[in-house]
């Protein structure tokens, strides 16, 4: 049976790679962020990204929806995300 975290990790993959993102491939790095993710959807109503803090305020937290506005630029910097749940390939392959 799969879970609903698995349920939306496929489904986070999907929407990822229409916006030319890679998920980070380690699932012990991903499932947490994953989790963290969908209690934010149920905390705030938006699954914002776990690792940076929510206002509880829609308009405020709209940059950090997953996934969010900074993770693009942070893999052009870094090779990941600042949560490490989108990674670049030569990242995922280090």
């Amino acid at each position: 049976m799969t879970s609903p975290v698995e349920k939306y990790h496929e489904a986070l993959k999907r929407h990822a790679s229409k916006q030319e993102l890679m998920m980070n491939p380690d699932w012990e790095v991903v499932e947490p962020l994953l989790e963290g993710l969908l209690t934010n959807g149920e905390r705030y109503g938006l699954r914002t990204c776990p690792c940076r803090p929510a206002a509880g305020i829609k308009d405020k937290d709209l940059d950090i929806v997953c996934p969010c506005v900074y993770a693009k630029p942070d893999i052009e910097e870094h090779g990941a995300c600042y949560c490490w749940l989108f990674v670049s390939q030569d990242w995922a392959d280090a």
